[in-house]
């Protein structure tokens, strides 16, 4: 199988630009593509991946893959996969926060200043915004595992208080 002789670009045109490891990988990927459809025999494919990881420029990847149907690899203008919210013009829309999550969250955290007479509503408040926030998609599952924790904690600690006071009581009317 030919290919075009690999020589370095030169001209105005040229891509001169210095290759980067991720335009080699990419043009690695495209060799693998075309060894795979059978376009290219072992020895040819190792003789390109060696060229391709030995290029210096866009243009000398370009020569490497040219032939191919996935080939030359174009560079593209952003890069692969999602943008980080941070770089957009526009940031993504953040999912609405369920109310019964902060309200969990709130009751959970009144539980000291209310004697842990808030403990119990957190508890629910808190299941109820979970199985909300699984059904749709809403954000605020840290805020109701908060009122949750808290509230558990609250209702644990009552629960202990009574039963330490349960026992004294009945120690006391037996002596």
């Amino acid at each position: 199988m030919s290919y075009p002789v690999w020589q370095p670009w030169s001209g105005e045109n040229a891509p001169s630009m210095l290759a980067s490891h991720a335009d080699r990988e990419r043009a690695v990927d495209v060799l693998r593509a075309g060894y795979g459809e059978g376009r290219l025999d072992h020895a040819e494919f190792e003789k390109r991946v060696a060229r391709a990881y030995g290029a210096r420029t866009v243009g000398e990847l370009a020569l490497v893959v040219a032939d191919l149907p996935q080939g030359p690899v174009p560079r593209p203008l952003t890069p692969a996969g999602p943008v980080p919210g941070t770089f957009l013009a526009h940031p993504l829309p953040r999912p609405r926060t369920n109310g019964k999550a902060v309200a969990s969250m709130v009751c959970g955290i009144l539980c000291l200043a209310t004697g842990g007479l808030t403990g119990l509503p957190a508890v629910v408040l808190g299941h109820m915004a979970q199985s909300e926030i699984r059904r749709s998609g809403e954000g605020g599952d840290g805020f109701a595992v908060t009122g949750l924790v808290l509230g558990w904690i609250s209702v644990g600690g009552w629960a202990l208080m009574l039963i330490l006071f349960g026992l004294v009581a009945l120690l006391a009317g037996t002596g």
